[in-house]
């Protein structure tokens, strides 16, 4: 348990934290620093690191080892030459199939999307082969920018099957699209496989999104299937890096 003592004369760091002796330190410290930056705006720097460390009383290897683990949670952000700032919170997906207004929801952000474009087109090979349809059959291609909390997360490309959603490039695509197939058509995508790799994104990417060009993303290509596993959704979604990434739980099994 962490106690403040109270500060030595001209102690540039305010109160002073005694460390549990029976604990880890930098877990500890991680702890605290936790509880200092809820209290913090995004953006606001951090406290030099020698007053930090000198406030609780440990060595800058220590102190730099809880910092490294919030850089690495996303929490906070170093600067080369500038010092550590309070991060914009990232979104986890987690291994679940959510669709993405259903992932900001359930963080507590307000999903919300801007429509680029919804047209019909041929499948061609690529897409007609996802979708077991032939190159010759219509799709609805739909482009969007997905945002939470108004701020741009995702571009998205979606292609559905056009004979499953009739007149679906007419209706209201600023929601939840999944919402839209379940609601009008009857549609529950149950299943999806999808694949995840990494891109630096270009100019029109990035101004999208909001982020200098060359910006790291992920991408993840998603293939969508109904209940009776017929796929229904092919989509191409790339996120921000800087404020998404992945995380899964794995286990690994010992025979």
């Amino acid at each position: 348990m962490m106690t403040p003592a109270p500060p030595a004369s001209g102690d540039e760091a305010g109160d002073r934290v005694v460390l549990d002796a029976d604990s880890v330190k930098h877990q500890q410290v991680r702890r605290h620093l936790l509880d200092m930056i809820a209290t913090m705006p995004v953006g606001e720097q951090l406290p030099p690191e020698r007053v930090l460390a000198a406030r609780f009383g440990v060595s800058r290897v220590t102190f730099r080892q809880a910092v490294s683990s919030l850089v690495e949670s996303g929490h906070v952000v170093r600067r080369q030459g500038a010092g550590t700032f309070v991060a914009d919170p990232r979104i986890s997906k987690r291994a679940e199939f959510l669709g993405f207004s259903e992932e900001m929801a359930a963080r507590g952000l307000i999903p919300s999307s801007r429509v680029i474009s919804a047209t019909t087109r041929a499948a061609g090979n690529s897409v007609g082969a996802e979708l077991g349809l032939s190159p010759a059959e219509k799709v609805v291609h739909i482009e969007r920018v997905r945002m939470g909390n108004g701020i741009p997360i995702c571009l998205e490309e979606v292609d559905l099957p056009a004979r499953r959603v009739p007149g679906i490039e007419d209706l209201d695509l600023t929601g939840s699209l999944y919402a839209v197939l379940s609601d009008t058509y009857g549609i529950v995508l149950s299943e999806a496989e999808q694949v995840i790799r990494t891109i630096v994104l270009d100019e029109q990417q990035a101004q999208a999104l909001g982020v200098p060009p060359f910006s790291a993303a992920l991408v993840i290509e998603r293939l969508g299937f109904d209940a009776q596993r017929r796929p229904i959704e092919r989509a191409v979604s790339v996120y921000r890096g800087d404020r998404y990434d992945i995380r899964q739980t794995v286990k690994r099994f010992v025979h």
